[in-house]
């Protein structure tokens, strides 16, 4: 178990922390769940930045790396959903991408075949995480500001709503998006199953 893979699983074990402070309506919970989100996206990028720095390449790590992601995001997606910040619709159209991909993927390497990631997908992941951390900072500010006494318009108005929807909306095709992209370029290993 080198230091890569061991912050990869540290990263599954925060999420659902994240999520279990998350989803209580408390200023200290809450900071504790966005500390808690900020550390697991940094073991994100130090295990890659270590990893590749000193060459370490396992394929637990091919292959726990991507899943601790969308891990990680699909409980974020999930918390949004639970507190009504995003339609639940769309979280289950990016799990169930992110969990057929990550099948796919698995498939592939029992078969020898690596499938890494395309331009799009990157650009996918960074609009989940843009999305991710948008939703988180409005949340964390709606808990914590109003028992300072600054209660903000945006806290109450529909075009808030309106604005995550979109955001979510374009999260949502880019995810599905990539999901077919890569079933289509890589169907032949369905055929021969």
């Amino acid at each position: 178990m080198n230091l890569p893979n061991s912050l990869t699983l540290l990263r599954i074990a925060l999420a659902p922390i994240f999520m279990a402070l998350f989803v209580i309506e408390n200023i200290w919970t809450r900071l504790a769940a966005l500390i808690i989100f900020i550390i697991a996206a940094l073991t994100d990028l130090y295990d890659g930045y270590y990893a590749r720095k000193y060459g370490i390449s396992t394929s637990f790590g091919k292959f726990m790396d991507p899943l601790a992601d969308k891990i990680l995001t699909s409980v974020a997606f999930v918390s949004f959903a639970t507190l009504g910040y995003v339609q639940t619709w769309m979280v289950l159209a990016i799990i169930v991408r992110e969990f057929l991909i990550t099948g796919l993927r698995s498939l592939a390497a029992y078969k020898g075949v690596l499938i890494t990631p395309t331009r799009m997908a990157r650009l996918k992941t960074f609009l989940q995480m843009m999305a991710i951390a948008v939703i988180l900072v409005f949340v964390n500010l709606k808990t914590f500001l109003p028992p300072a006494g600054i209660d903000l318009e945006m806290f109450h108005s529909p075009v808030t709503m309106e604005v995550f929807y979109w955001l979510m909306m374009v999260v949502v095709i880019a995810t599905v998006g990539t999901g077919v992209d890569y079933v289509v370029k890589n169907f032949y290993l369905l055929r021969n199953l």
